[in-house]
């Protein structure tokens, strides 16, 4: 199936529960929860793809087991 036929299978089911406010509430939430899935995927695999980030996230774990690092307030990120 391709994506424009997958895409006009999801409308012709959207509109069957169009009226009913709940149902699209639920869909509307299930569709997000895919949505927030598939940026956090194209993310990492964006990361993965540079050398230079898995190195640095390598050594980063590395510095994490060996205990050496220094928390930081999550509200001092930004200061």
């Amino acid at each position: 199936m391709t994506t424009l036929e997958l895409n006009a299978q999801l409308f012709r089911e959207l509109s069957v529960i169009a009226e009913d406010e709940g149902m699209m509430k639920k869909a509307l939430k299930a569709i997000k929860r895919l949505a927030a899935q598939k940026r956090a995927m194209d993310e990492t695999e964006y990361i993965m793809s540079s050398p230079a980030m898995v190195d640095i996230l390598r050594e980063g774990e590395k510095e994490i087991e060996e205990g050496n690092f220094q928390p930081i307030a999550i509200d001092d990120l930004w200061k």
